[in-house]
């Protein structure tokens, strides 16, 4: 059963305007050292646009697991965006991986899958996650 939905969509543009800010600390309290490492290696293919879709993902993901909560106060006062992983496969498959306060509260909702799903045309990048109850 579907417990939750979410989607988020993100200018590229703009948001790598928001990256070349020197003086920001968005990237290191945003993403992950794996999630920095993969954009690094695809420096050849705007790393911007990779890390938008990654970010694009964690509010995906958070849209989703509050909708699979729907009547019930937030499990958490804030999320830290870091313990929201954005991981792939050998294959090159997006998934989600959860660390710490956000993989506790999550738990919290017993059995749950999540499903992950990123794209990017033009100037976008869009990401749909699903919380499937297993």
């Amino acid at each position: 059963m579907i417990l939750g939905v979410g989607t988020d969509i993100v200018h590229i543009d703009a948001f790598e305007a928001q990256l070349d800010d020197r003086a920001s600390v968005f990237v290191q309290e945003t993403f992950t050292q794996g999630e920095r490492q993969d954009s690094d290696d695809r420096a050849g293919q705007r790393p911007g646009r990779h890390l938008a879709a990654r970010f694009a993902a964690k509010e995906a993901f958070i849209k989703a697991w509050a909708g699979a909560r729907r009547g019930m106060a937030p499990s958490l006062a804030q999320v830290d965006m870091r313990q929201i992983e954005v991981v792939c496969d050998p294959y090159g498959r997006p998934g989600l991986k959860l660390h710490g306060e956000v993989q506790q509260a999550f738990g919290r909702l017993g059995s749950c899958g999540v499903h992950l799903s990123l794209s990017h045309d033009g100037p976008f990048a869009v990401a749909f996650v699903v919380v499937e109850q297993l």
